[in-house]
């Protein structure tokens, strides 16, 4: 199964896999998945990281990339059908980032695994807990 891992996920599973739920972590360490990361988090992950503000990745989008490398995550690039399909999207969530991730898990096929309900609610075939 290919696994595209929301940003927090992809930052929890590096930082503090305790957080990721008890029901999720087999599909991450089952040598059977594939699991990836899409650039748009590290996107996200430069910003806010940039920013310095409360509750930031606790490190650089250049420095993520390399952890998730390390972790065995591959990078699922952005693609102009993963912008184009964006705009079919309801408006469910306004976070530019997330629905761009649903964009790509829908337009792969892919699963997302997510903590965010509201990400969820895309698609019934997100992981979430």
């Amino acid at each position: 199964m290919r696994l595209l891992l929301d940003t927090h996920v992809a930052i929890w599973a590096l930082t503090d896999p305790g957080r990721i739920g008890r029901e999720v972590v087999p599909l991450l360490t089952d040598p059977g998945n594939s699991l990836y990361v899409s650039a748009i988090s590290v996107l996200e992950i430069s910003i806010k990281h940039r920013l310095g503000k409360r509750g930031a990745p606790p490190f650089s989008g250049r420095e993520a990339t390399r952890h998730f490398a390390d972790a065995g995550f591959s990078v699922l690039d952005v693609s102009a059908e993963h912008a184009a399909t964006v705009e079919e999207l309801p408006m469910l969530h306004g976070d530019p980032f997330d629905r761009l991730l649903a964009a790509q898990a829908l337009a792969e096929p892919m699963r997302l695994v997510t903590h965010d309900r509201k990400l969820a609610a895309y698609s019934g075939t997100t992981i979430t807990w």
